[in-house]
């Protein structure tokens, strides 16, 4: 499948009477990598047969935000984006593809800004490096890497300003268009033996209504996270009335936190659009949805899951030793030697 760098304005779209929308453009035969798709943001509804535009039912794309500056991570993440920091040897953010994947997503959007263009080239083909490993005949890493661009349809778009997560998220409207959508956020790696995205997506298949990922917080906690007002609905759902972000613990309406996984209503698009940035300049995604939660149904479901926090330095390496000790060509040694640390201090 295509990788799309998506790109308005350059003068390659066909947008026009018996137009698809879409035009390729292939590179020169040395710079060879994958075909590119350039888009102009402008959504395409195919009309139903009585007029009026069909919306699809089903939730086909994926919005990644990863535009940030990852001041946590710095000096690191001055040449190095922090979703491209590894646990063990992934990035942060393929294990946010691989889960949109493995929940049925097959296109997803990468909200990146010019100081990333590494994230969009890590999901490219290296022709030069394949031909390596061909050469050695070392299988497995030549099918890792291709696996890379032939997962899914992976499209980029640039936020050129950071301005928060809501308006990193309304970057992704040309190509979503009035599409419901996932959001997944890469900063929150969720090992489940069901994918958290995929939990959500069956709440959203049978409600038909935007979904949030709950998790319940000690109360100390709260001001670290989107709280919700909500009422049970049903076995670890809750229908959503209103999101407050990190209130004071006094403050709190529960001690449900909305946790990084998303299915969206393109309504959402339209309250972004209208909302004021806040004191420190930034839309804020959590306000958009406590709007929405006013204007028609969310819902919130518990998921059944660890959450790893991969957005801070402590918690991306204790992600990385979690992951290692269950992991089968790491569990063993990692286990041993973390054995022998504790010893060693005695």
């Amino acid at each position: 499948m295509p990788f799309g760098h998506l790109a308005s304005g350059l003068g390659y779209s066909t947008f026009g009477a018996g137009s698809t929308g879409w035009r390729t453009k292939d590179k020169t035969a040395s710079q060879r990598r994958a075909r590119f798709i350039y888009w102009q943001p402008l959504a395409i509804i195919e009309p139903s047969p009585s007029g009026a535009p069909t919306i699809p039912t089903t939730v086909r794309k994926a919005v990644i935000p990863a535009a940030g500056w990852g001041t946590r991570f710095l000096p690191a993440s001055k040449v190095v984006p922090k979703e491209l920091l590894p646990i063990i040897d992934r990035p942060v953010i393929q294990y946010a593809v691989e889960e949109a994947v493995a929940s049925g997503i097959k296109e997803i959007v990468l909200v990146t800004s010019q100081y990333k263009r590494a994230i969009e080239d890590y999901f490219d083909r290296t022709f030069e490096l394949e031909a390596i490993l061909e050469r050695r005949n070392d299988k497995t890493r030549l099918h890792q890497i291709q696996a890379l661009f032939s997962m899914a349809s992976i499209y980029a778009v640039r936020q050129g300003e950071q301005k928060g997560l809501g308006h990193a998220i309304l970057m992704a409207k040309g190509i979503v268009g009035k599409e419901p959508f996932a959001v997944v956020l890469p900063d929150d790696v969720i090992v489940s033996k069901k994918p958290a995205l995929k939990q959500l997506l069956e709440v959203y298949m049978h409600r038909k209504a935007s979904v949030l990922a709950l998790k319940t917080v000690p109360r100390e906690d709260v001001s670290r996270w989107g709280i919700v007002k909500a009422t049970k609905a049903g076995p670890r759902l809750h229908k959503v009335t209103g999101v407050v972000e990190k209130p004071k613990v006094a403050d709190a309406p529960s001690t449900l936190a909305s946790i990084g996984r998303y299915v969206l209503s393109p309504r959402i698009f339209e309250i972004l659009e209208r909302l004021e940035p806040g004191a420190i300049g930034e839309i804020q995604l959590a306000e958009a949805i406590d709007r929405l939660a006013k204007e028609e149904a969310v819902y919130g479901i518990e998921y059944v899951g660890t959450t790893l926090d991969a957005g801070t330095p402590l918690g991306l390496l204790k992600a990385s030793v979690q992951v290692a000790l269950e992991r089968s060509d790491t569990r063993d040694e990692m286990r041993a030697f973390i054995k022998g640390l504790l010893n060693d201090r005695r």
